[in-house]
C-alpha cells in the first residue's frame, strides 16, 4: 500500500509542480500585465455595452417612425374612404334626382298623350 500511496503523492506533487511552471511561463510571455489585460477588457465591455444601446435605440427610432407612418397612411385612408363615402352619396342623390326628372317628363308625355 505504501507504493500506491507514494505513486499517487508524486503524481499529485508533478502535478503541482506543471502547474506553477506553466504558470511562470505564462507570465513570462504574457504580452502585457494583468493590469492592464483588465483595464482592456472594462473597455471591451463599454464599447460592447455603447454599441449594443446604440443599436437597440436606432431599432426603437425605426419602429417608432413605421407605427407613425402606419397611423398617417391608416388616418389617410379613413379620410380618403369618408370623402369617397360623401361623393358615393352625392353621386347617388344626383342619379335619384337625375331619374326623378326623367319620371316627371314622362309622366307629362304621357299625360299630353292620354289626355
Amino acid at each position: 500500500m505504501s507504493d500506491r500511496s507514494s505513486t499517487y503523492k508524486a503524481g499529485a506533487l508533478m502535478l503541482v509542480a506543471g502547474g506553477l511552471i506553466g504558470a511562470g511561463i505564462a507570465l513570462l510571455f504574457a504580452p502585457q500585465s494583468g493590469r492592464a489585460t483588465r483595464k482592456d477588457i472594462c473597455r471591451y465591455a463599454r464599447r460592447a455595452r455603447r454599441k449594443g444601446e446604440d443599436i437597440v435605440e436606432d431599432f426603437t427610432d425605426s419602429v417608432s417612425k413605421m407605427v407613425d407612418a402606419v397611423g398617417e397612411k391608416a388616418a389617410d385612408i379613413l379620410d380618403h374612404g369618408a370623402d369617397l363615402a360623401g361623393e358615393a352619396r352625392r353621386e347617388i342623390l344626383k342619379a335619384m334626382e337625375h331619374g326623378h326628372e326623367k319620371l316627371e317628363k314622362q309622366r307629362a308625355r304621357l299625360s299630353k298623350f292620354f289626355g
